[in-house]
């Protein structure tokens, strides 16, 4: 078993992070918070790339169907 300091020496931390983009990186259209964008930059993030992506969306028109917490 590894404390966080054997495991910082072995593997580096986030300050060595350095994102590299390959054809992997594309946008996606799945909107901010949705857990589709979440997945989206959780396999990122596990890929080494950058977290965000340009072209990814940046609004929320032309969704319908929006999901709204239950009133009391």
């Amino acid at each position: 078993m590894q404390n966080v300091f054997e495991a910082i020496l072995e593997t580096g931390h986030d300050e060595d992070f350095v994102p590299v983009v390959t054809e992997d990186f594309r946008p996606t259209d799945a909107p901010a918070g949705s857990p589709a964008k979440l997945e989206v930059l959780a396999e990122r993030i596990r890929r080494g790339l950058p977290l965000w992506h340009p072209e990814d969306r940046v609004d929320y028109s032309g969704l319908t169907g929006a999901v709204r917490p239950p009133h009391d």
